[in-house]
């Protein structure tokens, strides 16, 4: 008996921390955005000044995002256990492959802009006027603005798709989630804080489920 009360009791409870896990993840990870964005500049082919001006301020965003990521896959865990049964294998192969493709690419990017500050401490003159320098920036930025960012708009669609499906969340939220998708798919390129939506469409998932769950739970 005690064993089957711990059981329906980590049920609940586990899509809670999730859902906070959401929140988390939205927050920590438009706070390392916010940091470097204003850091660095969006010209992939700029000298490197802010190594010099900025490097601190980027390391604190690089050191924020290992752990939006532990966040974000607690994230993709409550949005499957929401599903449960009702969890389209086709819908949901999209939703968990983008999402894991999506974190993968962040970290790449991380480690690499970790990777020119370490080389800068060592080699100031020598890493800024190198050839390697200049193809490591413009290689993180088509990963950051070309692939990185591609692959959360195809996460919010197919997740806002099984979401009108199965009605895990509210029609509202997946029709917006179409609506932020298309923002990001189109306009990523012309609008350098279009990597906000993300994270604020993660909020606003995370938050209702948060209510939901709530709701549900017994006084």
């Amino acid at each position: 008996m005690s064993q089957d009360l711990t059981l329906r009791t980590a049920t609940l409870r586990t899509p809670k921390a999730a859902a906070v896990a959401g929140i988390l993840f939205s927050v920590l990870l438009a706070i390392a955005f916010v940091l470097l964005r204003i850091s660095v500049p969006a010209d992939p082919l700029e000298p490197g000044a802010w190594l010099r001006t900025s490097s601190g301020t980027v390391v604190v965003a690089l050191n924020i995002i290992p752990f939006a990521g532990i966040a974000f896959l607690w994230f993709i865990g409550v949005l499957r256990d929401r599903l449960g049964q009702r969890e389209d294998r086709f819908f949901a192969t999209v939703f968990f492959g983008s999402g894991l493709l999506f974190l993968a690419m962040l970290f790449a990017a991380s480690a690499m802009v970790g990777a020119l500050i370490l080389v800068f401490r060592e080699q100031p003159d020598e890493l800024v006027n190198a050839a390697a320098f200049r193809f490591a920036r413009a290689t993180i930025y088509s990963l950051i603005n070309i692939y990185m960012i591609k692959m959360a708009a195809v996460f919010i669609i197919s997740t806002s798709t099984v979401a009108v499906y199965t009605g895990f969340s509210p029609r509202w939220i997946a029709l917006l989630g179409y609506v932020l998708a298309a923002i990001v798919l189109l306009g990523s390129g012309y609008m350098t804080w279009s990597f906000v939506v993300f994270p604020i469409w993660v909020l606003l998932v995370s938050c209702n489920i948060l209510i939901d769950n709530l709701r549900r739970s017994p006084n």
